[in-house]
């Protein structure tokens, strides 16, 4: 089934990964975020419900400068002290949260649209391949619309998150590892169940993988 999405992924197709039963137990619709285009974000949106947010590999994260959102709250602790009271220490399935930045593209208006996070995620990606990371703040604006992750340095191998998995993917279909991905939710308001997930992928005819089958796969060829 890996074979399966990493082909739907090359060709530019949303799939749909469940990390664990242990862990969150959410299913997160996934695309490789080069080939985003306004009608996944809409998708995503309407179909997941989820939180939509963009995941970076670590290499690419160190090369933009871009820290995780507990750096912040660290450096900034002493002045704002409330920070120090809100730090996530007590997450409830991991020990540390992959948030990062918020960014919009400066060519968007006010960033929320679906054609303008497609385009700053579009553009994030094009920025990251070209190798243009000085200019990082020049063509991007934060805070912004567009939720950054950034992966655990080692991917799977430290962390076993949708952030890490999906990048780990990507890095698999020799794509730029960046995904966009989103929580399904269901209309009680919980997370999608993992055979309502399943159901949906047959019927929109998605490829659906689990967390452990994927890892598995990624630490036999790393």
């Amino acid at each position: 089934m890996i074979e399966k999405a990493i082909k739907a992924l090359k060709e530019g197709k949303i799939i749909l990964v469940y990390d664990a039963d242990d862990r969150e137990g959410e299913t997160d619709m996934v695309i490789a975020s080069e080939f985003i285009k306004p009608e996944h974000i809409r998708r995503m949106r309407k179909d997941a419900g989820g939180l939509i947010c963009t995941a970076i590999h670590p290499e690419i994260a160190n090369r933009l400068g871009i820290p995780y959102m507990v750096d912040i709250y660290e450096a900034a602790k002493e002045r704002y002290r409330v920070l120090e009271e809100l730090y996530p220490n007590d997450i409830p399935y991991d020990e540390k949260s992959s948030f990062s930045i918020t960014i919009n593209h400066r060519k968007t208006f006010t960033g929320i649209t679906d054609k303008d996070r497609a385009l700053t995620i579009k553009k994030l990606t094009e920025l990251v391949k070209e190798g243009r990371f000085n200019n990082f703040g020049k063509e991007f604006r934060s805070p912004g619309h567009v939720i950054l992750l950034r992966a655990t340095e080692g991917l799977v191998k430290k962390r076993r998150g949708h952030t890490e998995m999906t990048v780990a993917l990507a890095e698999l279909c020799n794509l730029t590892p960046i995904t966009t991905i989103c929580e399904m939710l269901g209309d009680d308001g919980l997370a999608l169940s993992k055979n309502e997930a399943k159901r949906y992928a047959e019927k929109h005819n998605l490829v659906f993988i689990e967390g452990e089958e994927l890892i598995n796969y990624y630490l036999e060829r790393k």
